[in-house]
């Protein structure tokens, strides 16, 4: 058996947290790491006591919204956004940590990602919103593509 590297690890954590997402279009998880610990996790779902997606559809997919686009249509919250919230919620600083999540970051965490300190995102999957790329770049977070075999 072949130990996996910490990223391999820290995204496969990501990959099991996406599996809770509550989002019929798209499931996205997200952990935040420092001194690689893991300090929290989020997937993308509606806020905590509210129905889910999959309970009362998706106004989005009703709508036809294009992925990267109205991101306030819609009752959920990113995974990117939970995990900082949950770590928030519990006194847990996330600053200078590492965000590993299953998708690129849309403008709206980038934001977030950038005011809580965060200093790298490495994300699995691409996600079309060059917006959040630049603004990211801007705020100097370092952001990288996962693939397999990388440790960084």
């Amino acid at each position: 058996m072949t130990r996996p590297s910490w990223d391999e690890y820290f995204m496969e954590v990501a990959e099991v947290v996406a599996k809770r997402s509550t989002c019929r279009r798209r499931q996205v998880g997200a952990i935040l790491v420092k001194d690689k610990r893991i300090l929290a996790t989020g997937y993308n779902g509606a806020p905590t006591g509210l129905l889910h997606c999959e309970e009362v559809g998706c106004l989005r997919e009703r709508m036809a919204v294009p992925p990267g686009e109205r991101h306030e249509i819609c009752r959920a919250l990113h995974a990117e956004q939970n995990a900082i919230a949950q770590a928030a919620r519990h006194g847990i600083s996330v600053k200078d940590s590492i965000l590993y999540t299953t998708a690129e970051p849309c403008i709206m965490c980038a934001k977030m990602i950038i005011n809580a300190g965060i200093v790298k995102v490495v994300y699995r999957d691409r996600y079309p919103d060059d917006l959040a790329r630049q603004i990211l770049t801007e705020g100097h977070i370092k952001v990288e593509e996962f693939r397999r075999g990388m440790d960084g």
